[in-house]
């Protein structure tokens, strides 16, 4: 019954980390930066620029070490959002479920990140399975929780107007509350990717590879240079994940009340074909 899902996983993980370790360092910093250029402006480039260099001269092996923890992030903040957001909008539709989903939220946040090792590791064995779903555990209460505030906080009298122009609630969740709750929900998305990464090192007990795994043999052999090596390299991604996320909830009025594809670098490539043209 649990092997067919642990393939799964496996497999998802296994593309994800394929994927990132077949880019050349130099084009994964140029695609991350043009990343936050495009969602949080020049400044977050350049701060991200700088924290994925810093990554690479840390030590040989820490990019591949940092991409192997970043696909397993990857893997874990999309389960997340694949399970969190329904839970959420759920919960902010039906006060009965909310009542029902808070206090496990509660316990799922004040439970000891250790305790889940336990049970998930008797069930499916240790490896980077097991730790992507101790890390969905553990991160995915606030995604739910601000998914839920999120929707619960649009202006009802929006809704009306909606509602008694003949949207059906489908198309209203749609076209109003998901769109004016996307900052609220884009929060909870900034939080349940934090989680995840401070996840990393706790899971790394299990088997778990990447940045994590490098700080845990460093604890066991008192080796200052392979902790700095791991901790910083975590600190770095962090920082990297945490300016493009944050740059996604950016208002129109952050961007000068101009489009997405009108700022970055897609708005500077569309600017140089209305010129040509």
């Amino acid at each position: 019954m649990i092997q067919p899902f642990k393939r799964v996983f496996e497999s998802v993980i296994v593309g994800i980390e394929g994927s990132l370790q077949a880019v050349p360092p130099t084009i994964m910093l140029i695609i991350l930066s043009l990343m936050a250029w495009q969602t949080a402006g020049r400044r977050a480039a350049m701060v991200v620029a700088g924290c994925l260099v810093i990554l690479g001269l840390l030590a040989p092996e820490a990019w591949g070490l940092a991409m192997t923890t970043l696909a397993i992030v990857i893997a874990s903040v999309l389960l997340c959002v694949l399970i969190g957001l329904p839970l959420g909008v759920l919960a902010g539709k039906n006060d009965r479920f909310e009542a029902f989903i808070r206090p496990v939220l509660d316990t799922m946040q004040t439970i000891p990140a250790f305790v889940y090792l336990v049970p998930v590791v008797m069930m499916i064995g240790i490896g980077n399975v097991s730790g992507v779903i101790v890390t969905i555990i553990f991160a995915l209460p606030p995604l739910v929780r601000l998914t839920s505030l999120g929707i619960r906080g649009v202006n009802h009298s929006v809704v009306e107007a909606a509602r008694a122009f003949g949207a059906s609630p489908r198309q209203i969740l749609r076209k109003v509350e998901l769109p004016l709750a996307t900052p609220t929900i884009l929060a909870g998305l900034n939080q349940t990717i934090m989680l995840s990464l401070s996840m990393v090192v706790i899971a790394s007990m299990i088997s778990v590879k990447g940045l994590g795994n490098e700080v845990l043999r460093a604890m066991g052999r008192l080796d200052a240079g392979k902790a700095i090596v791991g901790g910083l390299g975590i600190v770095m991604l962090a920082i990297v994940l945490d300016r493009i996320t944050q740059g996604l909830g950016r208002s129109g009025r952050d961007r000068g009340h101009r489009h997405w594809w009108e700022t970055g670098p897609v708005g500077q490539v569309t600017a140089m074909f209305r010129k040509t043209k």
